[in-house]
């Protein structure tokens, strides 16, 4: 019953997270529902000891943390990392377009998009938009369409007789979409301002001054298979990560051990920007947390980060792409992610902390290692390990068609992983040091 309920809070979490500005909206309201405190940046803080706070970066990008005591220096940190951001269609700046009679949408691809998937799908649009509003005031606001007002269809195989031999396609000129006709006119930016307005109806008049919108897939999230051993959603890779940490957070909360969890955007175009894990959002707030520069330090070498991003699952299709004694199965277990030119920043000694927590939790451990004759992906956990020094594991929950429009996960796997995490954030010591 505790697995339906969390995968039931996993779905709505998803379905109500179509951008990284709503994952982290929805993600500061549940925080605020469990008593933490929110902080700004450009404030001056004060950190109280038992108490919880968050903090946002570009609305995109969050940091929670628990402040059980405020010698960080003496406790250092239980650190879960994650990414809020996932490979999609996003709005050119100019978006409307108009050919061969329909009302196009003029899109750039984010992050590696696995193209295709994106064809006949249900599309809708969020983000954030940038308003004046008459007192003259500039502020930014959240926008989500929620129903289906666009769709990139396929070319049909009568006009593309080869498609089924292979098949590119070609995001200039082959991946807008259809808004609809052109027999009436289509003003986009008055489309977006009366969706403002409808969202937003107490903010008066208003002047839009900019938008950044995407494009997702309305499908909602789902448990599928024949025993719904399955959770297929958009944007596991890497929201699934994101709804562990926060589960995970929250629930040790109270824990004597600080600990902190890190969702920040852009990972998927390299992380490096303000809000992204290769730009300094951590180190601020840490060395907020510990003005002094050897007590910063010492925090570090006593704290762990597991950086939580999805692992390639063997596809029973092509099991070939694996190395055979390291292919994860969905639904056996959280994966070790191991790569020795340091694509993921796992040692021995933070992958042994996480297999000893796993067992005392009676949950299998597997481990990722790419072919030798393959190239290797990345995440967040090489970037805040090179960049602030912190020992890091890099784990994730076996999946499919990853950058796919729609992903595919094990239903038991992300409760096994909170579990596990859990215990992480309530052990006070994980490595004796030499």
């Amino acid at each position: 019953m505790q697995n339906q309920s969390f995968n039931q809070s996993l779905l709505s979490f998803l379905h109500n997270s179509p951008t990284p500005f709503h994952a982290v909206e929805t993600m500061k309201q549940t925080l605020l529902e469990n008593g933490f405190a929110e902080l700004k940046e450009q404030d001056h803080w004060v950190i109280s000891e038992g108490e919880q706070y968050f903090v946002t970066r570009n609305a995109s990008s969050i940091i929670a943390f628990t402040a059980p005591a405020v010698n960080f220096h003496d406790t250092g940190w239980r650190m879960i990392g994650g990414h809020t951001d996932s490979p999609c269609l996003k709005l050119k700046p100019n978006a409307q377009v108009t050919r061969s009679g329909y009302h196009q949408l003029g899109v750039e691809t984010y992050g590696g998009v696995l193209l295709h998937t994106w064809l006949d799908r249900d599309l809708s649009i969020a983000g954030r938009v940038t308003l004046k509003l008459s007192t003259g005031e500039r502020i930014s606001r959240l926008i989500d369409f929620k129903e289906p007002i666009a769709v990139v269809p396929n070319l049909a195989i009568h006009l593309n007789r080869g498609v089924n031999d292979g098949f590119s396609v070609n995001p200039q000129e082959e991946m807008l979409p259809i808004l609809g006709l052109a027999n009436s006119e289509l003003d986009l930016q008055k489309v977006i301002l009366d969706q403002v307005e409808k969202q937003h109806p107490d903010l008066g008049k208003l002047e839009l001054l900019d938008f950044e919108l995407s494009m997702y897939d309305t499908q909602a999230p789902a448990l599928v298979g024949i025993n719904k051993e399955f959770i297929c959603s958009a944007r596991l890779d890497n929201l699934l990560s994101c709804f562990v940490g926060l589960d995970a957070l929250i629930a040790g909360k109270d824990s004597s051990q600080p600990a902190l969890l890190i969702c920040t955007d852009h990972e998927e175009v390299g992380s490096l920007s303000a809000s992204g894990a290769n730009g300094p959002f951590l180190e601020d707030v840490l060395q907020r947390l510990s003005p002094n520069p050897e007590h910063f330090v010492q925090s570090i070498n006593r704290s762990m980060l597991i950086s939580a991003d999805n692992a390639h699952g063997l596809h029973p299709n092509y099991a070939a792409k694996h190395d055979k004694l390291h292919a994860p199965m969905i639904n056996s277990g959280a994966v070790i992610k191991v790569n020795s030119n340091q694509r993921y920043a796992t040692n021995s000694e933070t992958a042994g902390v996480y297999r000893d927590l796993a067992n005392q939790e009676g949950y299998e451990v597997q481990t990722f290692v790419v072919r030798s004759d393959m190239a290797c992906g990345s995440t967040v956990g090489p970037i805040i390990a090179g960049g602030i020094g912190v020992p890091t594991l890099d784990i994730g929950l076996p999946t499919f068609g990853m950058h796919s429009i729609r992903e595919l996960a094990g239903s038991e796997d992300a409760y096994g992983l909170a579990k596990v995490l859990k215990r992480f954030i309530n052990t006070p010591v994980l490595m004796t040091m030499e």
